[in-house]
């Protein structure tokens, strides 16, 4: 079901990200179309968000905002064990997102010198939540704990609706808002939902920032805005990469690479290890697990994708060159003394160590977010977190003798520039 890549016995230098199976995902050819629907809602707002309600999710909108109240039914009507699942992934990730606030740094650089570090929150945000394949309900709290704890002003909400739903957007995803006190909640999914946050469309004031993962048109919709609004990253199909040795339990991975698979058909699962018995057990499980679930069809599509695969290493020396190359979205660490191998990984969205902590945990409850780079990104980008909510800003408060004590140095860079009048704004403060 899962192609093997042999790398046991490779010499000389060699680039392992051209080797490692990872799905194609080719932003520059829904460019045109992204492009056309971000024109659409920009020059003809929300009659061209309707339309593409219509066209691409079958249902007729009367508003794009959800009505008032309906996120409050929807938490009335909720199942108390879902409902009290989410509340423990909220407070295990809100106590994570607290531990991460970074607090202003002062630095004095002399009498009357003073550079202030200070991390200001993010005044709007707009938060994408899929609706395609799955509601995904988590990515509602991965989105909204964050911005809260960074102190985020506003923020507003999109979700496709749902023809099952009657046009509304899943009832689970308005419970989840509702949990967390947030009431702006738009039916408007992909390029649209985009760039509806991007420009200010009808009800919904333009925001300053959008975050929260999508398919391709909503990741290409990111790309085109960029600028406009800024935004988290272009995060593609989910993907998972475990490193494990003969120590590793071939049910445990074999359930682990079908987790991911069974988010999309694009999923990407990988596995790498020194250990040709242990690869052999996972097929066989493989094969047993696939067809025992649910989403078979799209699981085993996945699986035997060319962004699947199990890799064949001569050690965990050069496995680990292999993940960190690959630099996963999610990676696993299955291996003995597992600590110790993940301690050594640089690229990587997010670790998960032993046997015992799954990438499911991550995705609900673990307390970290699974809003994570994507197709080799993690190698120069971070997961979604409180610091994506807040921005930089240094403070320089200097006084008159302060500033004498550094003006000559400023005057002669300011020259050696060939900028003179930069000089001249110090010297003006000294009768010069």
């Amino acid at each position: 079901m899962i192609r093997r890549i042999d790398l046991r016995g490779t010499t000389g230098p060699v680039d392992y990200r051209d080797v490692v199976p990872r799905a194609d995902f080719d932003v520059e050819a829904a460019v045109p179309a992204v492009h056309a629907i971000c024109e659409a809602v920009r020059t003809r707002g929300v009659d061209a968000i309707k339309e593409y309600a219509r066209q691409f999710d079958g249902v007729e909108l009367d508003e794009l905002r959800v009505p008032a109240g309906a996120t409050t039914e929807a938490l009335v009507r909720l199942d108390p064990a879902i409902r009290a699942a989410l509340e423990e992934s909220v407070r295990r990730l809100r106590a994570t997102c607290e531990a991460e606030l970074e607090k202003d740094a002062v630095t004095d650089l002399g009498p009357g010198a003073r550079v202030t570090h200070r991390k200001v929150p993010i005044r709007r945000v707009g938060l994408y939540v899929p609706g395609g394949l799955a509601p995904l309900v988590s990515s509602v709290l991965m989105n909204v704990v964050p911005a809260q704890v960074a102190g985020v002003e506003s923020i507003a909400l999109a979700s496709p609706p749902q023809k099952d739903h009657g046009g509304e957007v899943h009832p689970t995803i308005l419970a989840a808002c509702a949990l967390l006190g947030v009431d702006e909640v738009y039916a408007v999914g992909g390029a649209q939902a985009i760039a509806m946050f991007a420009y200010g469309t009808g009800p919904c004031e333009r925001v300053d920032l959008v975050t929260g993962p999508g398919n391709i048109y909503t990741v290409t919709a990111k790309r085109l805005l960029k600028g406009l609004v800024g935004i988290d990253s272009e995060a593609g199909p989910t993907e998972i990469a475990i490193l494990a040795d003969d120590t590793a339990d071939a049910s445990y991975v074999a359930a682990d690479l079908v987790s991911q698979a069974e988010h999309d058909p694009l999923a990407g699962a990988v596995l790498v290890t020194p250990s040709e018995r242990l690869a052999a057990d996972v097929e066989a499980e493989l094969d047993k697990q696939v067809f025992a679930t649910k989403h078979t069809d799209r699981i085993r599509t996945a699986l035997t994708g060319a962004q699947s695969g199990v890799v064949l290493v001569d050690d965990l020396e050069q496995g680990l060159e292999v993940v960190n190359a690959y630099a996963a979205e999610h990676l696993e660490i299955q291996t003995e003394d597992a600590a110790s191998w993940a301690a050594r990984v640089r690229n990587a969205g997010a670790i998960f160590v032993g046997p015992h902590a799954p990438v499911s945990l991550g995705d609900y409850c673990a307390g970290s977010n699974h809003v994570l780079p994507t197709g080799g990104c993690a190698c120069h980008s971070s997961g979604l977190s409180v610091r994506a909510f807040t921005k930089s800003v240094h403070v320089v408060d200097y006084s008159r003798d302060a500033l004498a004590e550094v003006a000559d140095h400023v005057v002669t860079l300011a020259e050696a520039e060939d900028l003179p009048g930069h000089g001249a704004a110090v010297r003006a403060r000294f009768g010069g």
